[in-house]
């Protein structure tokens, strides 16, 4: 399989040979099991103090040989555990017990509950194959966003070097994608509900993703676009690649990105050449002194 290769002014730069990731079959179910999974790793476990509602003197005291003072039985009153050794008015009233004011509660959140969903590391990396196959199929892309061209979209690695937002929505707009861009902006809503008091005033329509070879300029300038997102080839997830555990998103390749797609422990060793030399520069920065 090729693809044709865009210049960021529309023009043809070539063809370029596509990786066999894009020969994997569609996997709706595992697809969403992967998603899922990323999603549940994100929450955070809540619970109420096991102790909470139990910190305080109430006991019920259900047999006969009391005195009337003590015993819970028998005395015209609810058999529910009471405060003791308290001065009036707060001795005998109810605590403990759920129906009782500052008693704990029936059946409360636990922090220990299982929420996260787990899914083989084989089956991830179906997963993403899936999803990134999913890419180059038009009928699954045309479902939910504004195809011009074919697909997949692949430009030019100079892409990577721009800087500014207008110079991208301009690239976009030549090589296929301005359509999309523009339909996304007009579908940003406000939010119904409680969301709006917690930040989350507004819904927006998911758009292009575009995926670079390297940490470049145009990651930056992609940001601030409605429903663009932008990610270096080492950092996709099924996610992105299918919002809401649908597969079929219209992605922007740069010519970098497929080639590095193609040699992924090639692009391993880059990765961890650059980690290396970051460290290597810091240690060297320490270690200078500034002499007077």
């Amino acid at each position: 399989m090729k693809a044709k290769v865009f210049g960021i002014d529309g023009a043809d730069k070539g063809s370029v040979d596509l990786p066999k990731v894009f020969e994997t079959s569609l996997q709706p179910t595992v697809i969403k099991r992967a998603v899922l999974a990323l999603q549940t790793a994100k929450l955070q476990p809540k619970g109420t103090d096991p102790r909470a509602g139990l910190k305080n003197t109430a006991i019920y005291i259900g047999t006969r040989d009391q005195p009337g003072t003590r015993k819970s039985i028998n005395t015209g009153k609810a058999r529910l555990p009471r405060l003791k050794n308290r001065r009036h008015p707060a001795s005998g009233r109810v605590a403990r017990v759920p129906q009782s004011v500052g008693g704990r509660r029936a059946h409360p959140p636990k922090a220990q509950k299982i929420i996260v969903e787990k899914i083989n590391k084989k089956e991830k990396r179906l997963a993403l194959a899936s999803a990134i196959a999913a890419t180059a199929n038009k009928e699954l892309v045309e479902k939910r966003f504004i195809v011009e061209g074919e697909l997949p979209i692949v430009v030019e690695d100079t892409f990577e070097g721009t800087s500014k937002t207008k110079e991208v929505v301009l690239a976009l707009a030549k090589i296929g994608a301005g359509k999309d861009l523009e339909n996304a902006k007009s579908k940003t809503r406000k939010r119904a509900g409680k969301g709006k008091a917690r930040g989350r005033t507004k819904k927006q329509k998911k758009s292009v993703l575009v995926i670079t070879k390297e940490n470049s300029k145009v990651l930056k300038a992609c940001r601030n676009l409605p429903g663009v997102e932008s990610v270096t080839v080492g950092s996709l997830n099924v996610e992105l690649l299918a919002p809401g555990a649908e597969a079929g998103r219209l992605v922007i390749w740069t010519k970098g990105a497929i080639e590095r797609l193609a040699n992924p422990k090639k692009a391993e060793k880059v990765v961890k050449k650059t980690a290396e030399k970051k460290i290597v520069k810091k240690v060297v920065k320490k270690k200078v002194v500034k002499k007077e």
